[in-house]
């Protein structure tokens, strides 16, 4: 299935859809400017904002505050798998802390 395009008319009457070219995204760490690049590096700058392991297994990943707050965090252990949900998730949970950013091609 298409990630997104625009529907465009030709000359001969039939329409065609134009894909966009989809942007890669990064997280990247505020204070540092440097793009998380591995699950360790982010446990590491998560465990420095009061973040802990709370639950893993084969495939995920979840981090909890050590306050006792109700936040959760589940990444994948495969950073392949780590999508931009992800890190949406980390910044609204860390706001000042980290940003996505689109990545150039």
């Amino acid at each position: 299935m298409s990630g997104g395009g625009v529907w465009v008319f030709r000359n001969n009457g039939v329409m065609q859809l134009e894909e966009q070219a989809t942007s890669r995204k990064a997280l990247v760490h505020v204070a540092t400017n440097e793009v998380v690049r591995s699950t360790e590096a982010l446990e590491r700058r998560l465990g420095a904002l009061g973040w802990e392991r709370y639950y893993e297994d084969r495939a995920t990943l979840q981090l909890h505050r050590r306050d006792g707050s109700a936040d959760l965090i589940s990444i994948p252990r495969d950073f392949s798998r780590f999508r931009s949900t992800h890190m949406y998730d980390i910044v609204v949970k860390n706001r000042d802390h980290f940003k996505v950013v689109d990545l150039q091609p």
